[in-house]
């Protein structure tokens, strides 16, 4: 018998980026219904309070490479 969840992932798979981007995202908010309904507004409200603070001085920008060289250490 065929596993009906493959079967629709391989197709999902053969869809352009925009289409699985989208199915992504109404995945995702299907496991967590009790999302705040806000949290689009909330994390670009925050998305914006760090770009002032970068574009201010008041923080320092971090290299990714040294983000991520930090997170696989502290992983290990």
């Amino acid at each position: 018998m065929a596993d009906p969840a493959r079967d629709l992932e391989s197709k999902a798979l053969k869809l352009p980026a925009r289409a699985r981007a989208r199915l992504a995202v109404r995945l995702i908010d299907s496991l967590d219904p009790e999302v705040e309904p806000d949290s689009d507004a909330l994390w670009l409200k925050e998305a914006e309070r760090r770009l002032r603070e970068l574009q201010s001085g008041t923080v320092a920008e971090i290299p990714a490479k040294d983000v991520f060289r930090k997170a696989r250490s502290t992983l290990r």
